[in-house]
């Protein structure tokens, strides 16, 4: 009987100990400073909001954003314009990330194209955007392989997508 009361007693204190020392990494880890990554996940608020699920309209924050997105939304909306022309793959706007599928100019056969397009912040920024573009052409065995893209490809989509979210912004707000 006093084996099993010693057994109980060192168990609960066992987990009391392991709750304490649960409590000081929180404290610690809020005095480190923040990357990038840290402060964009603040600034997103959580899965289901900060006031949880409301169901049946319930309260608006009056300073919400309004675009429900969680990337700039100038930048995506550009983004979807500029390629336009390609079949798009994957398109997650809560991650900011585009892909298209392979895309053969018909004016250019035997030689196809791919991009993926990742918005990085959710200002418009022209760092806030990075564009990937993969290229494949036709042998004569009739299979593709892989072939270099010259680096100013990729900047001139760049440039396309800002210039086309500053256009959206200006319409939008007139600034």
């Amino acid at each position: 009987m006093k084996n099993k009361s010693i057994a109980i007693f060192a168990s609960a204190f066992s987990l009391f100990a392991i709750a304490a020392c649960s409590s000081l990494g929180e404290a610690d880890s809020k005095n480190y400073p923040k990357d990038h990554v840290d402060t964009r996940r603040e600034g997103r608020g959580k899965l289901l909001g900060d006031e949880g699920l409301t169901l049946f309209g319930g309260k608006e924050k009056e300073d919400s954003k309004g675009s429900g997105l969680g990337v700039n939304s100038f930048l995506w909306r550009a983004s979807l314009d500029t390629l336009s022309f390609m079949p798009i793959s994957q398109a997650d706007p809560f991650g900011g990330t585009i892909f298209t599928d392979w895309y053969e100019d018909p004016a250019a056969k035997g030689e196809r194209f791919k991009i993926n397009v990742t918005i990085l912040d959710d200002r418009l920024r022209s760092d806030g955007l990075k564009v990937a573009v993969f290229r494949q052409k036709l042998d004569e065995n009739n299979s593709w392989r892989d072939s270099e893209v010259a680096k100013q490809t990729s900047t001139d989509l760049e440039n396309a997508i800002l210039t086309r979210a500053r256009q959206l912004r200006i319409k939008q707000t007139g600034k």
